[in-house]
């Protein structure tokens, strides 16, 4: 019997390795699990911040176009996870009756959701302009990303994940001091997608929680299945820092309420 698969999408500063653990636990579950990067994006966060190579140029377009045909291209319609602006995606993709549950995680805003700038500075609207990368260091990368563990975790974390952001897609977004583009548009009207969760954390500066709950207000009128989850004292980190197996079963077990496991039912 074939089982069900599970496509992970990772968000902005992050490697697709985020999402080890993660596909780990999923396959103990039985699921297929699925990390795949960013067009152009190389083997490991550390050769990314050496050498970003060509994804320097991506943007918002290029990404959702890249997961579609991923998710389109498996015989059986997968779950999509994402976080950030994987988040985001997962919410355009499911709205579009493209896979069969989502789970967007602390997820960019959608449609007019204002998108916040973290009151640290973590980027200005002047910044490096002619530069395409925006990057972190260890010290904002703990400061703003992962801002709920201790610094030895945050440095361990940054080495093994963080990798520069397209300055392109930010501008996107609606960050790096630019207007966002009329990209990040999700369907929240269409009754017949599958069930979406959405997830915040309550400490999260990037994406703060109530950017998330406006998200789920978004979606007050639809009758379609779409579930919010709250988790106190996390930060952004929520997938890979110390507590992500909390977050993670959470989502196994609300697929289960859905009715979507590992081994699909016959018939």
């Amino acid at each position: 019997m074939n089982r069900t698969p599970v496509v992970f999408i990772h968000g902005v500063w992050l490697h697709a390795l985020s999402w080890e653990s993660w596909a780990e636990r999923f396959a103990s579950r039985g699921f297929l699990a699925f990390t795949p990067g960013w067009p152009g994006e190389g083997a490991a966060a550390r050769e990314m911040r050496k050498s970003p190579g060509s994804f320097r140029g991506i943007g918002l377009d290029a990404l959702v176009d890249h997961y579609t045909k991923i998710v389109h291209s498996f015989d059986i319609a997968p779950v999509i996870v994402g976080h950030s602006v994987g988040g985001l995606i997962a919410q355009h993709l499911i709205g579009a009756d493209v896979g069969r549950a989502a789970v967007a995680i602390a997820p960019a805003p959608i449609n007019d959701v204002p998108m916040p700038v973290p009151r640290s500075g973590l980027w200005t609207p002047d910044q490096d302009d002619a530069d395409p990368l925006i990057s972190l260091s260890p010290e904002q990368f703990h400061k703003v990303f992962a801002n709920t563990v201790e610094a030895e975790e945050a440095d361990r974390l940054f080495e093994r994940y963080v990798v520069p952001a397209p300055r392109r897609l930010l501008a996107d977004l609606g960050c790096a001091g630019a207007v966002r583009g009329p990209h990040t548009v999700a369907d929240v009207d269409n009754a017949g997608r599958g069930p979406l969760l959405l997830i915040s954390g309550q400490e999260d500066l990037l994406v703060p929680d109530s950017v998330t709950r406006a998200a789920y207000k978004a979606y007050g009128d639809s009758t379609a299945t779409t579930d919010l989850k709250q988790f106190a004292d996390r930060a952004h980190s929520l997938v890979i820092d110390n507590g992500w197996r909390f977050v993670a079963d959470y989502v196994l077990a609300w697929l289960d309420e859905q009715g979507i496991r590992a081994l699909p039912r016959e018939g």
